[in-house]
């Protein structure tokens, strides 16, 4: 199973405060109706499938497929050739079916999975808006919109890989991180110090990780970050989001990570992301 940083196998969350808040109750009853686990593996599958079958098409009209994959995967097609991406494609979802192992992700992996999630959630969607039989093919949501920005701010470690690019919207929880990262590259780049110095720099202050600079290098992925490293289900990798706090300025007695990060995402559905759709 792909380790995000949450676990996607949790089946049925609740928030000990959901009672009290009705906003609350119903993002968490948005999330209960989630198949995180199928959400995941389809998106890959769905990524996967595409590319296979727009290889076979530019093979049989010799066409470059540069312009597919700066279509369809346009943040990691900048690190990988085709072939690579379905070699990476292939390993995310032989790691998302192993029911024994953890299989962690480097910034490469997050990369090509946020490319992968973002088309299979808009292709989604789009047969629900549409009320297509072929939506009930998919038992990833009971037949709802997924909302995107949700899944990544509840499953994705950080946004730090994208840092400097345009996602064509804010994606809220990280948004303040990753100015403050792109106001510190920019202002060790007009001391006049090449990027990557600047972006060593940026990596001690802010903690960046090691693949997170390689992907903003736009370094090609190596044989070694194609490793997806695990480790034994049973290791308690998520027993820390669980664990329950004492009373303190920013937490509630008994509260956990987890269910901050369920206030904290039903606050950002409710208010910043309506708001976004109004816009648009």
């Amino acid at each position: 199973m792909l380790a995000f940083s949450k676990d996607i196998t949790l089946k049925e969350p609740k928030h000990p405060q959901e009672d009290k808040d009705a906003k609350l109750k119903d993002y968490m009853d948005y999330q209960r109706k989630l198949n995180n686990i199928q959400i995941a593996y389809n998106a890959l599958k769905h990524g996967k499938t595409r590319l296979e079958e727009n290889l076979q098409a530019c093979r049989k009209n010799r066409r470059d497929p540069s312009e597919f994959l700066e279509k369809e995967f346009p943040f990691s097609c900048r690190f990988a050739e085709a072939k690579t991406l379905l070699l990476m494609l292939k390993k995310l979802i032989n790691g998302q079916n192993a029911p024994r192992q953890w299989y962690k992700m480097n910034a490469y992996y997050y990369t090509l999975v946020y490319d992968c999630l973002k088309n299979f959630i808009a292709y989604y969607n789009g047969l629900v808006q549409e009320s297509s039989e072929k939506a009930n093919d998919y038992t990833v949501a009971q037949g709802q919109e997924i909302d995107f920005n949700d899944w990544v701010y509840l499953f994705f470690p950080d946004l730090d890989f994208h840092i400097g690019q345009d996602l064509g919207y804010k994606q809220y929880p990280f948004a303040k991180r990753n100015q403050a990262i792109e106001e510190e590259l920019e202002k060790e780049l007009q001391k006049g110090r090449p990027r990557e110095e600047a972006l060593k720099s940026a990596q001690k202050k802010f903690e960046i990780d090691d693949s997170s600079v390689k992907v903003l290098m736009e370094e090609k992925i190596s044989h070694k970050d194609l490793e997806l490293f695990y480790t034994a289900m049973d290791n308690p990798i998520y027993e820390f989001l669980t664990h329950k706090k004492g009373g303190s300025w920013d937490s509630i007695e008994g509260e956990t990570l987890m269910d901050q990060t369920y206030t904290m995402g039903s606050q950002l559905k409710v208010t910043v992301w309506k708001k976004r759709k109004k816009k648009e």
